[in-house]
């Protein structure tokens, strides 16, 4: 198992000098010029030029590879060119409202996802699935600003049960954090229920039927472990989305979240703050992945590396 994940962590090198590689491509390459997008139509050429030095854009374009590379290595991505502070700083100061908007969701929405397949999975092929298919579907079919929207105006505004918008306490993640889960609900649950009911039909399923287990113990004890590879699949590499934050619930309740900061600084064209939450958001994916495959080989010990 250890040289496993010594080799699967080897592998991240090359795919995160890949990730930096086409990173660089599309903020430095591809046919724009940032500088002269973050200083607007009336800047001189001598201003673009200054600009271009300060942000590691002038010369050859392997000067500019490496000065890239040496920020990510140094873990200074420079400054903020609409608030001139250190992008460093600004990523780890909305790290923090982020994951405390994201984590309670995610945890949330997986738990309950999980014991409604469960008991739809239980109770296949009558009222009760049916029922909860169909308001899986209707769930996952409307949109999130829908659910903003209608959030804000019945429970916030016309009841006043929560504040509308600001980051001062607990309570105003409270609604934010019921609008995530009801989004979200219903794409978990189809996609969990999917996984019991293809591990119902296997094998291994009617031969502990066949010694006599009940239909609660199969379930719970058998179906349940047997489906996480999938379920592990799907938490682990949602993970990373943890750290960018929610766009729309940031920007709609006064967040102070990465997706508040992403949205930011494309509006004010802060090419250089867009660049570092892609490629951070970018490696933890791929670290995401690595965890994954190690997971793999703890639920399954057969899987190996090839």
């Amino acid at each position: 198992m250890l040289a496993y994940i010594i080799r699967r962590l080897l592998y991240v090198i090359p795919v995160v000098f890949g990730v930096a590689l086409v990173t660089f491509i599309l903020f430095n390459v591809v046919g724009w010029n940032s500088a002269a997008l973050m200083l607007g139509k009336n800047a001189t050429a001598g201003e673009i030029a200054a600009l271009q030095e300060k942000l590691g854009l002038a010369g050859p374009l392997h000067q500019q590879f490496f000065f890239y590379l040496k920020q990510i290595v140094t873990l200074d991505f420079g400054r903020s060119f609409a608030t001139n502070q250190k992008i460093s700083t600004l990523i780890l100061d909305g790290v923090i409202p982020s994951l405390t908007l994201t984590v309670p969701i995610f945890v949330i929405d997986l738990v309950v996802a999980i014991g409604i397949a469960l008991v739809a999975a239980y109770k296949r092929n009558t009222l009760l699935d049916r029922s909860i298919v169909v308001l899986a579907v209707v769930g996952m079919s409307v949109s999130s600003l829908v659910y903003i929207l209608a959030g804000q105006y019945i429970l916030a505004y016309r009841l006043g049960w929560f504040p509308i918008w600001g980051f001062e306490s607990a309570k105003y993640l409270l609604l934010p954090v019921i609008i995530g889960v009801v989004s979200g609900l219903g794409s978990g649950v189809r996609f969990y229920r999917t996984v019991m009911l293809d591990e119902m039909y296997q094998d291994y399923v009617r031969t502990a039927f066949a010694k006599g287990n009940g239909e609660a113990t199969v379930l719970f004890r058998h179906v349940l472990k047997n489906a996480m590879i999938p379920i592990i699949t799907s938490v682990v590499l949602s993970i990373p989305f943890l750290y960018t934050g929610s766009l729309l619930l940031e920007n709609f309740f006064g967040i102070p979240g990465l997706g508040y900061l992403s949205v930011e600084a494309i509006n004010s064209a802060d090419f250089p703050v867009i660049k570092a939450v892609v490629f951070v958001g970018s490696v933890m994916y791929v670290f995401a992945s690595v965890l994954t495959d190690i997971c793999y080989a703890l639920v399954d010990p057969r899987i190996k590396l090839r």
